[in-house]
């Protein structure tokens, strides 16, 4: 799966990020102690590129047998970036969401459709790898230290990191503490940085990820009808300042469709990689429901828009009707979708914001 993963992913990312041209500081007066322009670099606003990325897989998914469930399972990876103008990451947040949906033998589905799923960041120890673990470390401590390990690095020097068949890290300096697969944080962390757009943040600011996953609209198998399994994912990523203001803002989500008969076997071929709702663009097909005619992507960017420079109490100020929609007309005009949920995971982007 990794393999054809990365296979894709070369499909996919078809130009690397050009790197931006930074001017030299003048030179000091020989008269004239020297200045630290460390801090003054980092508060340039504006000075860096937010990028997200998102790699969605369903081929773990299987068909039910007489004695054991069927089970559909998206993997979604996320990588959010902010890269400085030499081309460096300076910030990154990576995180995984991992969906599973059981059915039996006749498509009823199994798993509890009021289930919330949440990322393996947020789950923590919950996870449950650290007993599994030679070195005692849980996924989320792992990916923690990959992503300081990362920190500084261009994506060249990061695609240069040592790894074995598995994609696991062979370097001294890094297997101590990350054992786990990194090929495919490395693929997904090169498609958020080729992603990255200037979007108004800066090298210095915090970057937080939030993603969380409802099965709600899954429904079970009929004699005349297939049931689907649904794994509908909302992922936010956003840049805060030391003000706690957000600089910059991306939404997207993930929609991840799986059907499969009153036999109990898939229907869907599972060698697909969903995309992402902002990656398919026009194709999602909103605009000629819209009654902005605009689509979602469209809609989600200027919400994305209209929330910078906001703190999140501002945000969680914004006046929304029932259903979740904006109810002010400086908003609506541009945003008629439900946004109670990027509302939500803004907060969380923000809590766990570094």
């Amino acid at each position: 799966m990794r393999k054809k993963l990365l296979a894709c992913l070369s499909l996919l990312i078809t130009a690397a990020m050009l790197a931006g041209c930074g001017s030299k500081p003048a030179e000091t007066a020989a008269t004239e102690e020297p200045k630290d322009t460390t801090a003054a670099m980092e508060a340039v606003e504006g000075n860096a590129k937010t990028g997200l990325g998102i790699i969605t897989t369903i081929d773990k998914s299987k068909n039910a047998e007489a004695d054991a469930n069927g089970q559909v399972q998206s993997y979604s990876m996320v990588a959010a970036v902010l890269v400085d103008e030499d081309g460096r990451l300076v910030k990154i947040a990576v995180d995984g969401m991992q969906t599973k949906i059981e059915f039996d033998a006749e498509g009823k589905i199994v798993t509890d459709l009021a289930t919330v799923f949440e990322s393996k960041v947020a789950l923590g120890d919950a996870y449950g790898m650290k007993k599994n673990s030679g070195i005692g470390k849980e996924w989320s401590e792992q990916i923690a230290a990959f992503v300081e390990y990362a920190e500084g690095k261009t994506v060249d020097e990061l695609k240069g990191i040592a790894l074995n068949e598995e994609g696991r890290p062979t370097g001294e300096d890094l297997k101590a503490s990350v054992t786990i697969h990194v090929d495919d944080v490395i693929a997904v962390i090169e498609k958020a940085a080729a992603n990255a757009e200037s979007l108004g943040a800066s090298s210095g600011d915090m970057i937080g990820l939030a993603m969380d996953t409802s099965i709600a609209k899954s429904k079970a198998a009929e004699a005349d009808a297939e049931g689907l399994a649904q794994t509908y994912t909302n992922i936010v990523a956003a840049t805060f300042d030391a003000e706690g203001k957000v600089t910059s803002a991306i939404v997207d989500g993930v929609q991840a469709d799986v059907s499969f008969n009153n036999k109990g076997e898939l229907t869907t071929d599972i060698a697909t990689m969903p995309a992402s709702k902002v990656e398919i663009g026009d194709s999602y097909g909103m605009k000629k429901n819209s009654g902005i005619g605009k689509e979602w992507y469209e809609q989600v960017k200027a919400f994305a828009e209209y929330v910078a420079g906001k703190t999140i109490a501002e945000i969680k100020a914004i006046e929304l009707d029932g259903e979740g929609r904006p109810a002010a007309d400086d908003l609506k005009a541009s945003v008629t979708i439900h946004v109670n949920d990027q509302v939500r995971l803004l907060e969380k982007a923000a809590s766990s914001a570094r």
